[in-house]
């Protein structure tokens, strides 16, 4: 079982996906959603400062603001923080206290960017999900960059937690029945990829979200900040 759901044992559904990122280079949005759809988009995932008992999102342009860096469709955390100290336990407390979560997108931002996509499908009640489970069993979806379990639900479960208490997990990718856009976290990641029409793009691009077009064949990794540049990690 993963957030309540059993594990799909039929994964035949999924082998279009499977299909579309195989021939995409690694390192690259290509090789998290796939490169046919018309529009990507990036969605940064929100850094913390502590407010009293509150949790306060701080976006990645006001880390860059407050460093004298850049602000830019590529840029990775080093970069705009100015030092790989701050993707361990460094914090900068007059701006934030905690870094982006790698590989899990916030309930909240969930929640947000599951309810702006319902309405972008005509299957919201019935989409799936994957999950970097390593304890629970059963078959898994083969892809260039992990292998996933997969589960079956309504969107709203893009917001559940995939990783046994109480660890915290969101999943790592997910899409409606009728293929209409696809959702990406790579495990390794501080953002997350959604591939779909160029209208849900766009409608991203003006929410409340951070969010920033992308590319197929932009690249993911800690590198791609060629504009914030940063000594290799030590």
């Amino acid at each position: 079982m993963l957030a309540g759901r059993p594990v799909e044992t039929d994964l035949s559904p999924a082998a279009w996906l499977a299909d579309a990122l195989r021939p995409a280079r690694r390192g690259t949005v290509a090789s998290l959603v796939p490169a046919g759809f018309p529009a990507h988009a990036r969605v940064l995932h929100p850094a913390v400062r502590y407010a009293g008992d509150d949790d306060v999102d701080v976006r990645w342009d006001e880390v860059a603001a407050y460093n004298g860096t850049t602000a830019h469709r590529l840029m990775q955390w080093p970069g705009v923080t100015g030092s790989w100290d701050y993707v361990g336990d460094e914090d900068q407390p007059d701006v934030w206290n905690d870094t982006p979560a790698p590989g899990h997108l916030p309930t909240h931002v969930a929640v947000e960017l599951a309810t702006a996509l319902a309405g972008a499908t005509s299957t919201p009640d019935r989409c799936w999900f994957g999950a970097c489970d390593e304890t629970a069993a059963g078959p898994r979806l083969v892809l260039p960059s992990c292998e996933l379990l997969l589960v079956t639900g309504p969107i709203t479960l893009a917001a559940a937690n995939m990783a046994a208490e109480p660890q915290e997990q969101s999943p790592a990718l997910w899409w409606p029945e009728d293929r209409a856009w696809c959702v990406a976290t790579d495990p390794e990641l501080m953002s997350t990829y959604v591939a779909g029409p160029a209208a849900l793009v766009d409608a991203l691009l003006t929410s409340r979200l951070e969010v920033h077009p992308a590319a197929p064949g932009d690249p993911i990794g800690y590198a791609a900040d060629t504009l914030n540049r940063v000594a290799p990690r030590s």
